[in-house]
């Protein structure tokens, strides 16, 4: 199941486009960042795709494919972009991170959260 949160506390089970897209729109310094997860049972690990409105206007798009070595991040200042980014994560196309230079981000994260998964 699909599950989108703002950093403010709304939570969306199951998504609609539309209402990814206002959720993104609806950024703001307050409430700068949304999360879409995958939450499946029996799928162990972390699967999401989420954004952060940083000060400067520009768009932080991270995701994690289940695990901490998989997780990735990019920059870019159009919202557009990240919709698509976004819709093509929850849609499970194969190519929605074509349309940006990613950063592996991994090593960031300490190895017993590695090994947890999560």
């Amino acid at each position: 199941m699909l599950i989108a949160t703002t950093e403010a506390g709304r939570v969306v089970k199951k998504p609609s486009k539309p209402v990814i897209g206002t959720m993104l729109a609806n950024l703001h310094r307050d409430d700068a960042h949304l999360v879409l997860e995958r939450v499946e049972d029996g799928v162990e690990g972390s699967w999401y795709v989420q954004v952060l409105l940083r000060d400067d206007n520009t768009y932080q798009l991270k995701y994690r494919d289940g695990v901490a070595a998989e997780h990735y991040q990019t920059r870019t200042i159009s919202q557009e972009k990240v919709l698509t980014a976004m819709l093509g994560w929850a849609a499970g196309k194969g190519d929605w991170r074509d349309a940006f230079m990613w950063n592996n981000i991994g090593s960031q994260f300490g190895a017993g959260e590695a090994q947890q998964g999560g």
